[in-house]
């Protein structure tokens, strides 16, 4: 913990003994909340859902300092600088992109993250178990999300070339990405990729992977989930199979996924801020949370827009079958 997030712990608890001494209880605090959600697409909505409905659950009095740069790094480091000013008792950062701007300026206040892949590789902790800085949280990455959806790719279906759409600025993504190649090498199978640069690109991506891949794999890039109605189109008119690293894009139209519940995982962020400011925890300490098992999710109406015949094995094969 650096001297100066001490310092403010400090002003805090002192203000509170202030406001004690006046006859209000601890239960009437208040409390600055700055919540930066890097982008809009239906995961990172629901994780900052989660996260706002435990603070209400728990009865907490906040006052929300909401900001979205729409993917605009500009923007964001106008957001972080903000942030960095105004005195904010806990900053939530939804997405790899955002928890890497407010970690590099934000350094009065603890930093809770989630939506993010990579922590240690984003260079936003030390190691899960002991964060060591002002940042913890939870990641959306599960570690047999990837292995398995190549897996499932290759052996229910036989592929063997898969297109993935990636921002290569980011981090989370690369890693992703480079965990694909790996699974698929060992399977004989071989990864082309289309790098983007913001979601404007999506559409100009899927398009020039066409006549080299047997399905398209989107993994949770938050441009190219994004843009994801673009690369829906391509595949519905191309009859090729979308596979999905996250549920919200099973459900908007993709054919299947491995994933877990952004509304959980931005829950249990949401109560790992109720342990600081309510019960003082040391951010610094708190370990990073892992979302909970996989399911696999199918979408019987994509999957005929997508020109695949039902298979009825799938009903036994997934967790849930989604039908339009």
């Amino acid at each position: 913990m650096n001297k100066k997030y001490l310092l403010m712990i400090g002003l805090v608890a002192s203000s509170v003994l202030t406001a004690c001494g006046d006859g209000e209880t601890s239960g009437e605090d208040s409390y600055e909340i700055g919540v930066v959600q890097y982008a809009d697409h239906p995961s990172l909505d629901q994780a900052t859902e989660g996260f706002k409905a435990a603070i209400e659950e728990a009865g907490l009095n906040v006052n929300y300092n909401d900001a979205n740069p729409n993917g605009d790094q500009n923007q964001l480091q106008s957001i972080a600088d903000n942030f960095a000013s105004e005195g904010l008792d806990l900053v939530f950062a939804n997405a790899t992109p955002a928890a890497q701007f407010m970690e590099s300026s934000v350094t009065d206040a603890p930093i809770l993250f989630t939506s993010v892949t990579d922590p240690v590789g984003a260079q936003l902790v030390e190691s899960l178990e002991e964060p060591g800085g002002n940042a913890s949280g939870t990641v959306d990455f599960h570690p047999d999300a990837i292995s398995n959806s190549i897996e499932l790719m290759n052996e229910e279906f036989g592929y063997e070339n898969i297109g993935m759409i990636y921002n290569t600025g980011e981090q989370n993504s690369q890693h992703q990405v480079s965990l694909a190649k790996e699974a698929a090498a060992a399977l004989g199978m071989t990864i082309h990729e289309a790098p983007i640069q913001t979601t404007a690109d999506v559409l100009t991506a899927a398009e020039s992977l066409l006549g080299s891949i047997d399905a398209f794999y989107i993994i949770t890039d938050n441009d190219a989930v994004a843009g994801l109605d673009s690369i829906i189109n391509v595949a519905e008119r191309e009859s090729l199979p979308l596979f999905v690293g996250e549920l919200d894009s099973v459900e908007a139209g993709g054919f299947a996924g491995f994933g877990f519940s952004y509304y959980d995982i931005g829950y249990k962020t949401g109560e790992m801020a109720v342990e600081i400011l309510e019960n003082g925890a040391d951010v610094s300490t708190m370990s990073v949370e892992l979302p909970p098992e996989l399911k696999l999710v199918f979408n019987k109406g994509a999957a005929e827009r997508m020109g695949l015949d039902w298979n009825t094995s799938w009903d036994e094969l997934a967790e849930d079958v989604i039908t339009e």
